[in-house]
């Protein structure tokens, strides 16, 4: 090697761990201090450089060297405490008539640690981008308990929603007989399971039937068919949600040592349908449809399902019913009221 070691101080300053090594015998001919200290030859000093750098497979670079092509391989040393990362390059060096290979050894600690970075923040984003997308669901499954897919999607696209109205709709009523005097008298926590699990039921019956739960006060609970896409079928669809609602309470009250008992009221009507709220949203149903429900629900007696001649008229030919006679009805006037019996079917 001539004029080659000309550029020994430089390499001697490089904090690039340097080595040209015979490509024959494998022996280091020259090394800059970093590669001495990083690989420090044994007491004879004769050591071949896969001796010198345990783990290097030269039989697989050797290859590579031969189709001229740049040979890389990645190693950890032990310095001290502390383990090294180390990546290195082989190239063929030529100089003049001589050959040789030169190794380079570059401290791969940043790079290690860089890409440990990046794959923890991209684990970091994957995480909350789940997290993410778990809140939204729940969020949307949330709003979907307290108005139509058909609102939330509105909302969702446009941030607000147009109150609409419906020319026909079905609503139900219904409320608890004594609840009050149950609340105080029983343990409250054990009766609010209880109507949850009730409520629960409800609106299962309501799902299978193709209606919408609108909201939940207290003790009352309040259904509708018809919207927000019209169903020629609604007030069919409400009549056998009340009866079967009814069945329900029926059978749990005869495994129960609680026994709840339900008012029902049903109406069809014009209603309009709409958020309300800023801060806190709930879809409400308003118009005459739903006052003269309510006046049903006022108007019938435990375990019963009370309706008008409207509704009456609708179902007549699907359903049995009680006549009760004319009764007055406050903002109405005279209505035909009617207990709702059971479908023809079950007759």
């Amino acid at each position: 090697m001539s004029d080659s070691f000309d550029l020994k101080p430089i390499l001697q300053s490089l904090t690039v761990g340097i080595a040209l090594v015979d490509p024959e015998s494998l022996a280091v001919v020259f090394e800059n201090a970093l590669f001495f200290q990083w690989f420090p030859p044994g007491e004879d000093g004769d050591e071949t450089l896969t001796q010198r750098v345990p783990g290097l497979d030269m039989e697989r670079l050797g290859r590579r060297l031969e189709d001229r092509r740049k040979a890389r391989a990645e190693i950890e040393i032990q310095v001290g405490a502390r383990t090294l990362p180390l990546r290195l390059e082989l190239r063929q060096h030529l100089d003049g008539e001589d050959a040789y290979i030169l190794l380079e050894c570059h401290d791969a600690s940043k790079e290690r640690e860089a890409q440990y970075m990046l794959d923890s923040y991209s684990k970091m984003s994957e995480k909350a981008r789940k997290d993410l997308e778990k809140e939204k669901e729940r969020v949307e499954r949330l709003l979907l308990n307290i108005m139509p897919k058909s609102v939330y999607e509105e909302l969702k696209d446009y941030g607000t929603t147009t109150p609409q109205r419906f020319e026909t709709a079905s609503i139900l009523m219904l409320d608890f007989v004594r609840f009050t005097d149950m609340a105080i008298s029983q343990d409250p926590s054990a009766l609010v399971a209880e109507l949850n699990d009730i409520f629960s039921a409800f609106d299962r019956i309501v799902e299978m039937f193709g209606c919408e739960r609108i909201r939940t006060i207290g003790d009352s609970y309040m259904a509708v068919s018809g919207l927000p896409e019209f169903v020629p079928e609604h007030a069919n669809n409400i009549a056998k949600v009340a009866l079967r609602m009814r069945r329900y309470l029926e059978r749990r009250n005869t495994a129960h040592p609680q026994q709840w008992r339900c008012r029902i009221g049903i109406n069809t009507g014009p209603v309009i349908g709409s958020l309300v709220g800023i801060q806190k949203y709930v879809y409400d149903l308003f118009g005459p449809g739903v006052n003269l429900a309510a006046r049903m629900e006022a108007h019938s007696e435990p375990m019963r399902i009370t309706l008008c001649q409207s509704t009456h008229d609708l179902i007549e030919h699907d359903f049995t019913f009680v006549d009760r006679g004319e009764f007055e009805i406050k903002g109405f006037g005279t209505q035909h009221l009617y207990f709702l019996e059971s479908e023809l079917r079950e007759r």
